[in-house]
């Protein structure tokens, strides 16, 4: 007995000895383990602005690839544009800029593609700058469609109506004529001109004698009779890049556009309204910046956009009582056709080019 009595009070010694160390062998794993987080989480906290630093520096590089390179480099007698095209013109390039028309040393800096200045009376060329080359212009097709329009001699005070043939199914435009809309032929074609109206385009072309088709192909008839020779419509609105000519055919264009008074006044007017019978009256202004400035002389004009086509304008005007057609395909930036305007305008200010000189950007 006395035995199995020494062999408890041994067990019950060894259960104090043991649990005290187990206890503190796990107690130091804990230690350990927490220890062992608290320096991963550390590491991590230290490495944040690290990674961000890097990752900022990264973006960094990108941008500074990605931005324009602007300045002027002189070769050959002429400046040469050192522009490349910006990062969204890279994501979205325009037909002109895949014909390589962006590397064109050009003498005034232009931002355009393509320009064209002609002497309206004699039309001798004083610049021009990849003026043969056939590309996209947009809604400068508006311009044939309403000389197509206007010596069709079809009634102007005839009511043309809106439908979902009008709807652009192609590139998804906006546009604040809704289906069912109801205006008289002139109204139709006064906002096609001035605020480029893409469903009053479409209703015009739609409502020729033989429809749609017959219109086109009278836009196209007419291109010909004018020695447009560069020139293809595939529509009346100027959508679709199918729609293509060249500077020196739209000088052309210009040039017998003019003829008619009703095509100068519209093109040219600053706003206008109209009612529709759809959703109260509408109120329309120009898409030209430049017809609202006083010190432009603008006897018409004609402005597009699709991005194939880039921004685009065409217009007569006067400078110092010298009557011009100006040409600008493709350019980048909303304001920059505007821009190249203004440079061609301060150029002939300055030089005062006879009819016979030809300032010319050398073909990239």
């Amino acid at each position: 007995m006395l035995k199995s009595a020494l062999g408890v009070l041994f067990s019950f010694l060894a259960l104090a000895v043991i649990t005290p160390v187990a206890h503190s062998a796990d107690t130091s794993a804990q230690s350990a383990r927490s220890a062992k987080q608290k320096a991963a989480a550390k590491k991590a906290k230290a490495g944040k602005p690290a990674r961000a630093a890097k990752h900022h520096k990264r973006q960094k590089a990108q941008l500074a690839a990605a931005a324009p390179a602007r300045g002027a480099a002189r070769k050959g007698g002429y400046q040469r544009v050192a522009y490349s095209p910006a990062a969204q013109a890279a994501m979205h390039p325009t037909a002109g800029d895949l014909a390589g028309l962006h590397r064109t040393p050009d003498p005034l800096d232009l931002k355009s593609n393509v320009a064209l200045v002609m002497d309206q009376n004699t039309g001798e060329l004083l610049f021009e700058k990849n003026s043969s080359v056939a590309l996209p212009i947009a809604s400068i097709t508006k311009l044939m469609t309403s000389l197509v329009v206007v010596e069709s001699n079809q009634g102007m005070d005839e009511v043309l109506s809106v439908t979902e043939a009008d709807v652009d199914r192609e590139k998804f435009s906006h546009s604040r004529l809704r289906v069912g809309s109801q205006l008289v032929r002139a109204d139709m074609l006064h906002i096609a001109l001035m605020s480029s109206e893409n469903r009053a385009a479409s209703a015009l072309g739609r409502h020729y004698p033989g429809g749609l088709q017959a219109f086109v192909a009278a836009m196209n008839a007419k291109a010909r009779q004018l020695g447009m020779t560069s020139t293809r419509y595939v529509d009346s609105t100027g959508l679709s890049s199918g729609n293509v000519s060249s500077a020196r055919d739209l000088a052309k264009l210009v040039v017998a556009a003019y003829q008619h008074p009703v095509i100068r006044q519209y093109s040219t007017n600053t706003r206008y309204t109209v009612e529709p019978g759809t959703g109260g009256t509408l109120h329309y202004k120009t898409s030209n910046y430049l017809v609202e400035h006083s010190d432009w002389e603008i006897g018409l004009q004609k402005t597009g956009y699709i991005s194939e086509a880039g921004r685009c304008m065409v217009m007569q005007t006067r400078i110092e009582g010298r009557p011009l057609v100006m040409v600008f395909l493709d350019s980048k930036g909303k304001l920059s056709r505007v821009a190249d305007a203004a440079r061609v305008r301060k150029w002939l200010e300055g030089t005062r080019p006879l009819a016979t000189s030809r300032v010319l950007a050398r073909q990239g």
